[in-house]
Order: structure tokens, then C-alpha cells, then sequence
């Protein structure tokens, strides 16, 4: 009789045993449950979809800190190809240069009407020149704001019997202005921008 109960007594051990083990294999399953749940949740919400022309895309959302070179890099790109690449027309000419102009502060207002009164721009038009302008390199310094950057580029004049290439090196302040506009996409504007060297 006594091995009865013997059995009965180690019979519910195990069973509180397994019992046990089952609950907290349970409790591991829910914890990891709702940590995936919330793993997916956050890439969910960092997830747009966009209708473009009857197609689904897919746009992620991060931060703007991960992509401040990038854009920077774009908005110095950006403003020099409108500053620089002219077409010897007067209404291309100031068309150009006035989308320029709501990328950068009055420094860059300032380097224009110089060019103008000196007749830069008459002589471009009068000689029928083209330019152009490459970026080599643009150097930036985002761990200081504003961010100071440096661009090398290249700079063509193309005439209808030769081409010039200078060598032209910019270099300025960027601010973030904390808003987008149609006119500055980016939201950052030049400030304290003077061409270094232009030969």
C-alpha cells in the first residue's frame, strides 16, 4: 500500500513538474510573441506605400540625420548647376540663376550682380558661349553647423570654334530651414558662399 502512495506522490511530482516547465514555455512563447509583434509594428509604421500611376510602391521612412550628407551634397549640386550652366539666352540666362537664388542667401545675389556689372553675362550672350559646369568633389563638415562645405568643380565654355575649362572652387555655409518649399526641395540655404578660385 505504501508503494501506492509512493507512486501517487512521485506520479504528481512529475506532473507539477511538467506542469511547470509548460507554463513557462508558454510565458516564453508569449514574451517573444509580443516582442516580434512589436518589432513588426515599428517597421510597419516606418513603411508608406505611395499609388503612382495605378502601381503600389513602397517607401521607408527614416530619419533625416541618416541622410544629411546626401542631401546636402544634392542641394550644393543643385545650386551650382543652376549658377553656372547658362545658355547663351538672356531669359535662360536669368530663369537659371533666379532658381539659384532661392537656394542660397544674398551672398550668392551678391557674386550675380557682380558678374552682371562687370558684363559676364553680356559677354556670354554677345559670343554666343555655352557653359557647363562638373562637379569633381564636394567636401562636407556635418559635424558643426551650419555645415561648412568646399566644391571642386569643373567649368566649361564652350564656343562654337573652342572649348576653355577652368578649374572652379566654391565654398560656403549651409543652414537648415526646417521647411521645404517648391522652389528649395531640400530646405537648406547657402549662406557666406564665395568662389575661392576660378582659373
Amino acid at each position: 500500500m505504501f508503494t501506492h502512495f509512493k507512486n501517487i506522490d512521485t506520479a504528481f511530482r512529475h506532473i507539477r513538474t511538467f506542469s511547470l516547465f509548460l507554463i513557462l514555455a508558454n510565458m516564453l512563447i508569449v514574451c517573444f510573441s509580443l516582442y516580434k509583434s512589436y518589432q513588426l509594428t515599428e517597421q510597419a509604421q516606418n513603411k508608406v506605400f505611395i499609388l503612382y500611376n495605378g502601381k503600389v510602391l513602397e517607401a521607408v521612412a527614416s530619419d533625416r540625420k541618416s541622410n544629411l550628407p546626401v542631401e546636402l551634397r544634392d542641394h550644393i549640386r543643385t545650386f551650382h548647376q543652376y549658377f553656372f550652366s547658362l545658355s547663351p539666352d538672356e531669359k535662360a540666362i536669368q530663369a537659371t540663376v533666379s532658381r539659384a537664388l532661392y537656394l542660397a542667401d544674398e551672398s550668392a545675389k551678391k557674386q550675380y550682380d557682380n558678374l552682371r556689372e562687370s558684363g559676364y553675362y553680356n559677354n556670354l550672350i554677345a559670343a554666343n558661349i555655352s557653359q557647363e559646369i562638373d562637379i569633381d568633389s564636394i567636401r562636407l563638415d556635418v559635424d558643426n553647423y551650419p555645415y561648412r562645405f568646399t566644391c571642386f568643380s569643373t567649368q566649361k565654355l564652350i564656343r562654337s570654334s573652342s572649348t576653355a575649362i577652368r578649374k572652379l572652387i566654391t565654398q560656403g555655409l549651409v543652414r537648415d530651414l526646417k521647411s521645404q518649399t517648391d522652389n528649395n526641395p531640400h530646405g537648406f540655404l547657402i549662406q557666406n558662399w564665395e568662389i575661392i578660385e576660378n582659373k
